[in-house]
């Protein structure tokens, strides 16, 4: 931790620079990380650094910072992918155990939590560093902070709007803490009320981003115009970074029963969503499929997963005659183009919770597709 003066001239505030220690490598004889050239990443190729106004009475929240943190220039610790997720003080660093880059790590409000989630983590940075009161060029927290960027700019929320619009989302799916199942047996009905459809048992959301499969698939996408779904990987496998096709990579690392890989294609679907992730729904048709992307709500207690998508994804189980399709604890469900902005507009309640009448139950019938949103509290196995 330094005492840093800040700039009074750019309205940067005296703080305390936070600057982590080890996630490089910093001793070179391999006895926490894998030695590696001069050129090549040290340890994590990472270092963090967290930058907090300095008051006189906050000695034990210098000891401890509790914020919600936002990693600059993305969502996630992860070794930065973008020249903003850098700490502006601190350049990268030729070692001889490596290259290091400095990552800051921001302190955000709620509403701005969930404005990077819903566009991406850039443009809300981009928004706190013009803003003195809400972080500056040099995004300062400041644990007093009363105000959101919302409420410091009147014009942010539309910013944000705008971004989903134009660029999507970089939200590429949640993890949740249950699992899910599907059937169809019966048909969809007009009210939603019959049939087998399926159950997505959820529990509180996490973020996915881009992981080291989605990276891989990132690598492949950039030879192929379209975009390319990663595989859902077995949690009980390590991460690669292999550039193998979808169906390869996912027969090779997930449970090797036949049963559980083989591929079914399902006549109707009715899936059930708590009212956490159900609202996430809006985000995943308006600013991923719709962008010619796709969204996964995945399991953390097992390996089932949905995975939503455009008709421009490849890699694929599914086409517009199979719009769902299971392969092993994997559903995959297509929503084609002419059918993306019906979908938008029938879940627009969602955008809205408190205003939700739950169980509330959303049926397309010539598609044959239900979803019903329940309370956290009231899911259960259909």
């Amino acid at each position: 931790m330094y005492s840093n003066p800040g700039n009074p001239e750019q309205g940067i505030p005296p703080h305390w620079h936070y600057i982590s220690f080890g996630l490089s490598d910093l001793h070179g004889d391999g006895r926490v990380h894998e030695v590696s050239g001069p050129d090549s990443p040290s340890g994590f190729g990472f270092e963090l650094t967290f930058r907090l106004k300095r008051e006189p009475d906050l000695y034990t929240i210098i000891q401890r910072p509790r914020v919600v943190a936002l990693c600059a220039g993305q969502q996630r610790v992860a070794y930065p992918a973008h020249a903003d997720g850098r700490d502006p003080q601190l350049a990268m660093t030729a070692t001889p155990f490596g290259i290091v880059h400095f990552v800051q790590i921001v302190g955000v409000c709620k509403e701005e939590l969930l404005a990077a989630q819903r566009w991406n983590g850039p443009g809300v940075l981009d928004i706190l560093r013009r803003l003195s009161g809400a972080g500056g060029p040099w995004l300062v927290t400041d644990m007093r902070r009363g105000e959101t960027m919302l409420e410091l700019d009147p014009t942010a929320q539309d910013e944000v709007d705008r971004g989903i619009e134009i660029d999507g989302s970089n939200l590429s799916g949640v993890r949740n803490g249950d699992e899910r199942r599907h059937s169809d047996d019966e048909g969809v009905g007009e009210e939603g009320g019959g049939g087998g459809g399926g159950c997505l048992r959820e529990g509180p959301a996490t973020l996915i981003h881009a992981d080291a499969q989605i990276k891989a698939a990132f690598k492949k996408g950039s030879l192929n115009p379209r975009p390319v779904l990663p595989p859902i990987k077995s949690q009980l496998q390590p991460q690669t970074n292999e550039e193998d096709t979808l169906r390869k990579e996912w027969d090779a690392e997930s449970v090797e029963t036949t049963e559980l890989l083989r591929t079914r294609h399902l006549e109707s679907l009715h899936l059930t969503f708590n009212l956490e992730s159900g609202v996430l729904l809006p985000l995943a048709i308006r600013g991923r499929v719709r962008h010619g992307r796709h969204f996964t709500f995945k399991s953390v207690l097992g390996d089932t997963a949905i995975t939503i998508v455009a008709s421009s994804v490849t890699g694929t189980f599914v086409d517009r005659d199979k719009p769902y399709v299971v392969h092993g604890p994997w559903l995959q469900v297509l929503i084609p183009d002419d059918f993306v902005q019906e979908m938008i507009d029938v879940l627009e309640p969602l955008n809205n919770p408190e205003e939700l009448t739950l169980p509330k139950t959303f049926v397309w019938p010539e598609r044959r597709l239900a979803i019903t949103i329940v309370a956290d509290n009231e899911l259960r196995i259909l």
